[in-house]
């Protein structure tokens, strides 16, 4: 053999080789690694389980220029949340929007990056109650699913519009699944909450709303997306994403009510809610709006109301700049996306 044809040969097998050195490490790869994202149970958040299940879809074929996934992960209080986002074990959950800024005041880094919703909280009473305002529950036990929750405000705003102060009625904190069942009891004698825990009483007949924020309370909102400061200083991009689909996935629910049924479902499923079908859709249906997540832009001034609502409550202990918990700059970066959901 000529020394040419030599080398030839071994070149030849050398690509051989390494081509199939590749393809064993491309096999091998570990899939992209998921991005958790907490929230609870609440259609205040069905944005996310939209958003998560649009990326998942977009990554199987392909259509993702980032290529990372975002997984819900469903939390059932908001004590718990609080807990694993402080400690790093989710870098970006669904907030409380007071809970957010107590906990940048209290040096954790944290920035809301964009809302989940618009209204979608209840205070509910039993069906054959004899309540009929707020004045009715002088002296009455209700339940609130965290003193930092906006619930909260909203009873205490209910309270101030029918001349009364907190100290008219007794509240008890209480995670949202189990308010139903305490009414039932007759362990309280109210609730409020996100939904669809007011439409649990409500299908099953036993509740009915006292007061929607729908009516009462028009730019109200709760639920804000929110991310570590850490997990924006090394993976921009993700977050970037995680916000385009998430107010892609507000877009999506707002277009069309046959998508909020499809959302429903897709929401009772035991990877995400865990919920009846049917609870889901009398939220998204009765009335339409009784939940909106078209407008998820981050507004400086109804965080500023926010803010002097909890400072009332004594919830928060002092005012927190703006830019200490906010980041609008993913929301002037944002570029719609398509929300694909198969069935």
């Amino acid at each position: 053999m000529s020394r040419l044809a030599f080398w030839v040969k071994w070149a030849t097998g050398a690509a051989v080789v390494a081509v199939a050195l590749l393809a064993v490490s491309a096999a091998a790869a570990p899939p992209p690694q998921a991005l958790r994202v907490g929230g609870l149970p609440v259609t205040c958040n069905l944005t996310l389980p939209v958003a998560c299940h649009a990326i998942a879809h977009a990554s199987k074929t392909g259509k993702l220029v980032v290529g990372e996934l975002a997984e819900y992960q469903k939390f059932t209080g908001w004590p718990e949340l609080k807990e694993a986002f402080m400690a790093g074990k989710v870098k970006a959950a669904y907030f409380l929007a007071p809970l957010a800024m107590d906990l940048a005041d209290r040096g954790v880094p944290v920035k809301i990056v964009a809302l989940g919703h618009r209204s979608g909280a209840v205070i509910m009473v039993k069906t054959n109650s004899p309540v009929k305002s707020m004045k009715d529950l002088k002296g009455k036990r209700i339940a609130i699913p965290s003193r930092f929750a906006v619930d909260h405000l909203f009873v205490r705003r209910m309270l101030k519009q029918n001349g009364m102060t907190p100290a008219d009625v007794q509240f008890v904190e209480m995670n949202p699944p189990d308010m139903p069942a305490a009414l039932y009891a007759g362990a309280v004698t109210a609730y409020a909450t996100g939904e669809p825990f007011g439409a649990v009483a409500e299908l099953a007949g036993y509740g009915r709303p006292l007061y929607m924020t729908r009516n009462e309370w028009p730019d109200y909102i709760c639920c804000v997306l929110t991310v570590r400061q850490e997990l924006i200083e090394t993976n921009r991009p993700m977050v970037q994403q995680l916000v385009n689909y998430v107010m892609s996935a507000g877009a999506w629910l707002q277009a069309s009510p046959s998508n909020r049924l499809i959302a429903a479902d897709l929401a009772a499923d035991r990877r995400y809610f865990n919920q009846k079908a049917e609870v889901l859709r009398l939220v998204m249906t009765r009335p339409p709006d009784r939940v909106t997540y078209g407008d998820l832009k981050v507004a400086r001034s109804e965080l500023d109301v926010l803010m002097r609502l909890a400072l009332e409550a004594g919830i928060i202990a002092r005012p927190v700049p703006y830019d200490k918990y906010v980041d609008e700059s993913f929301i002037k970066n944002y570029k719609p996306v398509e929300i694909r959901i198969d069935r």
